[in-house]
């Protein structure tokens, strides 16, 4: 046969399992779309929290962040779990524990318990965010594979999205978050327990999707690996596939946290810092602050609860139209690109962002008045928004799940997603401290910053992964 019939043969396989292919990217990334969902339903429960437990602002505050502790936890582990007992056991334990802490936080009646649900969550989540872009990673072929790993993040901002409007249309129909609802039970509440709907289905997709086939082959299970293989690419794509990634096996051990350090030098190979550095730059530009707190920020310069939610819906809308376009771009211009002028868009919104915040006056109540920047918030925090998505967002997990070899990318997805809800943690626990520390305009100067230099980063440390092969990523 000669080459271009090989060629045409090979093409013709993969077409004949792209319907497969994008079924389990699916049911991957429900656990995105979870994701999103659980970090943004409590950005419509603040006041019920606050009412409910008698908390003031350092309260609050960790009752909101209590689920990134669980996060780094999950994040942490789950890369190392994964490499022992496989992928898609860890999603599926993941999908067990949404299910536990969407009932629980909702039946909570003391901070104390409603925490404990909210770590609970926070391990599914920090599980979930790691393992379901390695997973797309490990199964997409390489020149679509940016583009199927961006629809987790699609699925992480429609779980925001959909948190939103569900919580805008609880909130609207019991007259407020606090008001009594359903069964006796306060709207806040039932944003909670709206989440056991798609936790379910995850539960239940997941039975429908194979194990990565990489993790097969690292443990030896060669045939089933090559069964598996050939249900995604065709048997001829199989059988080459197979012995790439044998090869690039070949000689290594079970993977352990040691493999970061760098033998010769004994410090973390370079790598690892890029993936550190990616994750806590997802952070430091304040992302989550918008995400977990807007409603308490819009009510903060003047708008009313229902107005404030409602500007969320508008806000996720306009995330995910621009994961859209990264979806559609990232595996032709790449990834590098993509976060290089999504940090000089966010750097120059988030200024815009201060300058109409430090401009505001305050009422009696201490509630900023921004008059003529009020237009001038608004705009530059939704192209904040946009910008962040269709870069630094999606992009972040595309390289993570992409960039190491195969016999680290548990170790180093571990890592990397420690320091990315550490960092998460570390931002949302303090807003509400600097919201009445140093105001708004401090807080967002604190986050301009974190954006401009995350240009230089992307400059000096990044390095570009389109279209290669996960076998070939050397680190």
């Amino acid at each position: 046969m000669q080459p271009n019939s090989v060629t045409a043969a090979l093409t013709a396989a993969e077409a004949d399992n792209r319907g497969f292919i994008l079924f389990i990217t699916i049911v991957a990334t429900l656990g995105g779309f979870l994701f999103g969902y659980d970090s943004g339903v409590i950005n419509g429960t603040v006041d019920g929290l606050q009412q409910a437990f008698n908390s003031q602002s350092a309260g609050t505050g960790f009752n909101v962040a209590s689920m990134l502790l669980g996060c780094a936890v999950g994040a942490f582990f789950a890369g190392r779990l994964a490499d022992i007992s496989g992928r898609r056991t860890l999603l599926q334990v993941a999908a067990v524990f949404f299910v536990i802490s969407a009932w629980g936080s909702g039946v909570a009646d003391s901070s104390v318990e409603f925490v404990f649900y909210r770590i609970l969550g926070g391990l599914a989540v920090g599980a979930a965010s790691v393992m379901a872009p390695a997973y797309i990673s490990e199964v997409a072929p390489a020149r679509y594979r940016g583009m199927l790993t961006t629809v987790q993040q699609i699925a992480i901002i429609f779980g925001l999205f959909m948190a939103f409007i569900s919580n805008y249309l609880l909130a609207k129909f019991a007259g407020a978050s606090t008001a009594v609802l359903w069964l006796d039970f306060s709207a806040w509440r039932w944003m909670f327990w709206m989440e056991l709907i798609p936790a379910v289905l995850f539960l239940l997709m997941l039975l429908f999707i194979p194990e990565s086939p990489r993790f097969l082959v690292l443990k030896g299970k060669t045939v089933l690996a090559k069964t598996v293989l050939t249900r995604l690419y065709g048997d001829t794509a199989a059988t080459r596939k197979l012995t790439e990634i044998q090869q690039s096996l070949e000689g290594n051990h079970q993977p352990q946290l040691r493999d970061l350090v760098d033998k010769q030098s004994g410090k973390l190979r370079r790598i690892v810092w890029v993936g550190i550095g990616l994750a806590t730059f997802q952070q430091l530009v304040g992302i989550n602050v918008v995400f977990y707190y807007g409603a308490v920020l819009w009510q903060a310069v003047g708008f009313s609860e229902s107005d404030a939610l409602l500007i969320n819906v508008i806000s996720g809308a306009l995330s995910i139209a621009a994961c859209v376009i990264t979806l559609l771009v990232i595996d032709k211009i790449g990834r590098k690109p993509l976060l290089k002028w999504g940090s000089v868009g966010m750097a120059i919104t988030l200024a815009m962002m201060v300058l109409a915040f430090a401009n505001a006056d305050q009422d009696a109540n201490g509630r900023l008045l921004l008059g003529d920047w009020g237009m001038v918030a608004l705009i530059s925090a939704n192209a904040y928004v946009f910008f962040f998505n269709m870069s630094w967002g999606p992009v972040m997990w595309v390289m993570l799940g992409e960039m190491f070899p195969n016999q680290i990318r548990g170790s180093g997805l571990a890592v990397s997603g420690l320091a990315q809800w550490s960092s998460n943690f570390l931002i949302t626990m303090t807003f509400p401290l600097l919201l009445s520390g140093i105001g708004l305009a401090g807080a967002y100067g604190l986050y301009t910053l974190g954006a401009f230099c995350s240009i230089f980063f992307v400059a000096k440390m990044v390095h570009e992964t389109k279209g290669t092969e996960l076998e070939d990523m050397q680190g």
